[in-house]
């Protein structure tokens, strides 16, 4: 089996479980808000919220709006359901500030995230965090789960200037682990971003395939549904 000495891990939903803890989060921000004063249906906010996020981010990942526009944005459409509301763009950052603030404090891991990290730690992998995310609120999650330390270097895209898949992003990420494309591993669990992206730029891929009655859309080098299941690949 090929050995491989570096490995580039995606963060959110691949070892951070980002969705779970912005459900909370979500949460925690509708009662400071006070949101039920016009929502009388919360879930309408929260379906709402999920609708725009998940459009903004593949936008995003495209580069085809900029950070401030998902920041206002995600929250600017989902409060325009709200009974009476007309958010304006200083209430949307008031919004996103105090959302990041409670995502960032999380401390959920996908299941086997852990035990994964320990496994490949003990085989002497090197490991990189390579994420679209905030570098903000990334290095805060990552201490906030535990996980800050255990990596050899942390990769974001407003440090790369570009985001996955970008060609210019993953050029950047082996710059700066010092990686080969022959022996590293691009683990993640979104496929446009993290496999078509590391595909493109020569790297083996792990496509973590959290919805398997979805099977990839074309070939990769591994498919999983869990993550302990690298364990018996690595």
């Amino acid at each position: 089996m090929k050995r491989y000495t570096d490995l580039f891990l995606d963060f959110d939903d691949t070892l951070y479980d980002t969705h779970g803890n912005a459900v909370i989060a979500l949460e925690e921000l509708f009662d400071t808000l006070q949101l039920g004063r016009y929502f009388k249906d919360p879930s309408l906010f929260y379906d709402e919220y999920w609708k725009a996020n998940i459009d903004l981010w593949t936008r995003y990942s495209k580069e085809e709006i900029t950070r401030d526009y998902l920041i206002v944005e995600r929250f600017r459409k989902p409060l325009s359901f709200g009974e009476g509301m007309k958010p304006t763009e200083e209430y949307c950052r008031i919004a996103s500030d105090l959302f990041l603030d409670y995502c960032s404090t999380k401390p959920g891991l996908v299941e086997g995230a852990q035990e994964l990290i320990d496994y490949l730690s003990k085989q002497n992998y090197r490991m990189h965090i390579c994420s679209n995310g905030f570098h903000e609120v990334q290095y805060k999650k990552l201490k906030a789960c535990g996980l800050y330390g255990r990596f050899d270097s942390i990769i974001l895209s407003e440090d790369a200037g570009a985001n996955k898949p970008s060609q210019m992003f993953f050029d950047y990420a082996m710059k700066i682990s010092e990686a080969k494309p022959e022996t590293t591993l691009m683990i993640g669990d979104n496929f446009n971003t993290d496999i078509l992206g590391a595909k493109a730029a020569g790297l083996d891929t792990a496509y973590f395939n959290r919805y398997p009655d979805y099977p990839a859309p074309e070939p990769v080098t591994y498919e999983i549904t869990k993550l302990q299941e690298l364990i018996g690949i690595l």
